[in-house]
């Protein structure tokens, strides 16, 4: 039996799993479902209400191998992946370690590549508020004109 962490054994893995988000989750469920998916989400709340959770659940959603309308299936290669941290084309970047201007440069040449094994590619920006203001008009670039596979 391995162990494993408690925040990490009972992570929500669905949108139907995360507590006390009900409209958030219905809003990326009927998105997902209806193939109308925004090509940024910005998550806000308060530490340990489910934000990089459910960046983590819609990155599973989008690219998942099978037909899960709408919810991450967590049995197929890609779901795996993602949930283990050892998927190529999802990225998660602590914005609190870093934060300026060339981090975010670094950021945007990266963005310019398509996914390797996924659908798409997810970028999990934690913490963004943190950036400085030069790393966060830096980054507006590319969120306003992203490439189509992001």
């Amino acid at each position: 039996m391995t162990s494993q962490v408690f925040y990490r054994k009972w992570r929500p893995q669905t949108l139907a799993e995360i507590v006390g988000q009900a409209q958030v989750t219905q809003t990326l469920s009927n998105a997902l479902s209806s193939g109308r998916v925004s090509h940024a989400y910005l998550f806000y709340g308060p530490r340990g209400t489910g934000k990089t959770s459910t960046g983590r659940i819609l990155a599973k959603a989008l690219n998942c191998l099978s037909d899960g309308k709408g919810e991450p299936c967590n049995n197929c290669d890609m779901c795996r992946a993602i949930t283990e941290g050892r998927a190529l084309d999802v990225i998660e970047v602590d914005a609190a370690s870093n934060t300026g201007v060339d981090d975010i440069r670094s950021l945007r040449e990266k963005v310019n590549y398509a996914p390797n094994q996924a659908r798409y590619k997810v970028y999990i920006i934690d913490e963004v508020h943190m950036l400085s203001n030069s790393a966060s008009n830096a980054l507006l670039k590319t969120l306003e004109e992203p490439p189509p596979y992001i």
